[in-house]
């Protein structure tokens, strides 16, 4: 009985404190900052692409912003992808260079991609192809960082997608803002100094144009740019983040930010269980670092499930081991469990503040509770269909 406990025991253990280790060593590795410097060479050519769907209301906005913090000689290409609004008119209106395309079935931002890129080929390829959503903003700069480093290494290169920090919002609000933080900055810069590859986030990118132009993008994946980061990290071109390079958007509201988060985590979630064990034994088989790693980090689900499954686990643990005096197990996790808490409050110190009030902060079980819908729908069917999230003015 003992023994068949202790392996019961062991088996939960283990199965949560894989994610939580390496959740523990990309946090390790990642939350000092960057000292990363551009060196100041030729600029390349350049096209940014900017995928819209109805977004009239902000397209002129982005395209202000952009042109202010740009080269003057810039191409700057709208794909006006499946509006129903004045947006395409807008853009040019605004003096973008803008593409229309319509269809009933291929919806999603991946299609959008291939079509604007299929349009560069046709009419003057660039060196460089940036990747911008018509509601971020690159801060001033990070188009030339972007596209000297991308030339420069022949890798993508992503820069730091975050939400602006509004401590006025709602705490949920707040803690998606600083759950971002976490992701896209502390773990994909502790992944990339492991020697993996960075997150590819959707937004502010640059590609080589000989990686892109044949790079597999028409597809309906929810979470397209996840798909083209394992892509190109099995190719031997795995994402760089670039530490000089910002893109930032507005915080959304609560029950838009719910949305935006499912789409996000189904994706993530069918990723984990089609890709993780493929990307980790791929990299081993070809004894690529980057990609083992990339299948590590697949393997972690998002974080807010990750903490309820260590919970649900760790009482468990505790239960086994009152009842038959198992307590190997149950230690581990908690030395574990503890571990990555304390990585993520000092996260929260180093770098999380401005998104996240103390007051909110303490609320982090409500906002677990919050996302339980979002991890449930998942059970009943993953969302399929990408959607457009609407942002704060």
């Amino acid at each position: 009985m003992i023994l068949a406990l202790t392996v019961i025991g062991w088996l939960a253990a283990l199965a949560v404190g894989l994610p939580l280790s390496v959740l523990i060593y990309e946090m390790l590795a990642g939350l000092w900052p960057s000292s990363s410097k551009t060196q100041e060479e030729p600029l390349p050519s350049i096209a940014v692409m900017i995928p819209a769907h109805n977004e009239e209301t902000g397209i002129a906005a982005t395209l202000a912003d952009l042109k202010a913090h740009a080269p003057d000689d810039l191409r700057i290409l709208v794909i006006a992808d499946n509006c129903s609004d004045a947006t395409a008119d807008v853009a040019r209106a605004a003096g973008a260079e803008v593409i229309e395309r319509a269809h009933e079935t291929e919806r999603g931002k991946g299609y959008a991609l291939a079509f604007g890129r299929d349009h560069l080929a046709k009419t003057g390829a660039p060196d460089v192809m940036l990747v911008l959503d018509a509601d971020c903003r690159l801060h001033a700069g990070s188009v030339e960082a972007l596209t000297r480093t991308a030339n420069a290494k022949n890798v993508p290169v992503q820069a730091i997608n975050l939400i602006d920090g509004d401590l006025s919002a709602g705490p949920m609000v707040q803690v998606s803002s600083f759950a971002m933080v976490v992701k896209n900055l502390f773990r994909s810069r502790g992944m990339q100094r492991l020697g993996g590859a960075a997150l590819l986030t959707g937004t502010g990118m640059a590609f080589p144009w000989e990686l892109i132009k044949n790079a597999k993008l028409a597809t309906g994946s929810i979470v397209e740019d996840l798909a083209l980061g394992i892509e190109l990290t099995r190719s031997g071109h795995a994402p760089f983040l670039l530490g000089t390079a910002h893109v930032r958007s507005a915080p959304a509201d609560m029950r838009d930010a719910l949305a935006q988060r499912t789409r996000w985590e189904h994706g993530f979630l069918q990723t984990l269980r089609s890709a993780a064990l493929p990307t980790f034994f791929g990299g081993l088989k070809r004894f690529s670092l980057s990609e083992m790693l990339l299948g590590l980090h697949l393997m972690v689900p998002p974080l807010a499930l990750l903490l309820m499954l260590a919970g649900l686990a760790w009482a468990a643990l505790a239960m086994l081991a009152w009842l038959g005096g198992v307590i190997a197990p149950a230690a581990f996790l908690t030395g574990v469990l503890t571990l990555a808490v304390l990585l993520i409050l000092t996260g929260w110190i180093i770098g999380g503040r401005p998104f996240l009030s103390f007051v909110s902060l303490l609320k982090i079980p409500l906002y677990m509770l919050w996302k339980l819908p979002v991890y449930a729908g998942f059970l009943k069917g993953p969302q399929a269909l990408w959607n457009r999230t609407p942002r704060r003015p």
